[in-house]
């Protein structure tokens, strides 16, 4: 849905071999379909690098607001200025809320950022960053250079394969598991990895006693929140004991975003609980985060809370829910 346009009103539209003719670079615009009747454009000061791979189309840009941009299938997954409040939100509650992670499991994560936030946590030996697609990775090491130190970290493992395949193939299990996967839009690569069979089948048998699951969950606004984020919720609450949607407000991706965290433990430290083990676990400050932050996060809006409290729908393979947009293989 992501397009390329120029102010003399030509819209190269997923052109993926031109360039701004001369006089024309200054002007040049990324825009985004949001849904039908709303659209989000920023100015561009060059396009960095564009390309395809077998599963989705790739593109690096480099925006005037938000910096180096990645944008898989039209959709901005990460913007250099405001990347850490995604990432730091998906990252440490789960960690923090386990009394002593030592192994990590990531579903996708091939931008390295994840990789990079885990690895600050001082108990962690081991991560698995398991991602299904190798160019999108390799792109990443190459042009997202704040990633570099977590690429070359002898305690991440990087694995090119299917999320559910990898799982189900090794006997290993993980203190925690991440799903830092794309957005589930029709056509794309992940959908089938927020169902209720994967979560049941598949990935909670993977954790260890005590282990906690994080995954990203789509657009969790006042409006948005019911496209994927409330059935995501809905979905967990039906394989998990304990379940605890939240969400942080990322001024790139245009909306508020939400996360949910699910365990069969309690997940309910304190806010001054939550900074003692950050203080002495993690290297480095948090931009974003804190215990504070957390718990205000997870708090949500009386709306979005009453429409979670009343949410039915469950995501299966057959009746899944996509935010709006479409894949390469749509």
């Amino acid at each position: 849905m992501g397009e390329l346009a120029y102010s003399n009103g030509i819209n190269r539209g997923n052109d993926k071999t031109h360039s701004p003719p001369n006089g024309y670079r200054k002007s040049c615009w990324y825009e985004e379909e949001i849904e039908e009747n709303l659209r989000w454009c920023f100015a561009l000061n060059s396009i960095l690098h564009t390309g395809a791979s077998q599963y989705q189309d790739i593109a690096l840009l480099d925006t005037k607001p938000f910096g180096k941009a990645l944008v898989l299938d039209g959709k901005l997954q990460s913007a250099e200025t405001d990347e850490f409040i995604y990432h730091e939100c998906l990252v440490h509650p789960p960690l923090l809320h386990h009394p002593m992670p030592k192994n990590v499991f990531i579903m996708g994560g091939g931008e390295g950022s994840t990789a990079r936030e885990l690895l600050r946590h001082k108990t962690i030996d081991k991560v698995v960053m398991c991602d299904i697609d190798e160019e999108v990775v390799e792109f990443c090491k190459s042009y997202l250079v704040v990633n570099k130190e977590a690429f070359h970290d002898s305690r991440l493992e990087v694995v090119i394969n299917d999320a559910r395949a990898e799982l189900g193939g090794k006997e290993e299990r993980y203190d925690i598991i991440v799903g830092d996967l794309a957005d589930p839009i029709e056509g794309g690569p992940c959908y089938k990895l927020y169902t209720k069979d994967f979560y049941e089948l598949s990935l909670k048998p993977k954790l260890k006693k005590g282990g906690i699951f994080v995954t990203q969950a789509g657009p969790a606004g006042i409006f948005s929140h019911t496209e994927v984020f409330s059935c995501i919720y809905n979905t967990l609450r039906q394989v998990f004991k304990y379940v605890v949607p939240y969400s942080a407000h990322v001024p790139s991706y245009a909306d508020i975003w939400g996360w949910v965290m699910a365990s069969d433990s309690p997940l309910d430290l304190s806010a001054e609980e939550l900074d003692i083990r950050m203080r002495q676990r993690t290297n480095g400050e948090n931009r974003y985060l804190d215990g504070k932050t957390f718990l205000s996060s997870s708090t949500l809006s009386k709306a979005v809370r009453n429409s979670l409290i009343n949410e039915t729908h469950v995501y299966t393979e057959g009746s899944a829910r996509f935010i709006y947009g479409h894949g390469k293989n749509a």
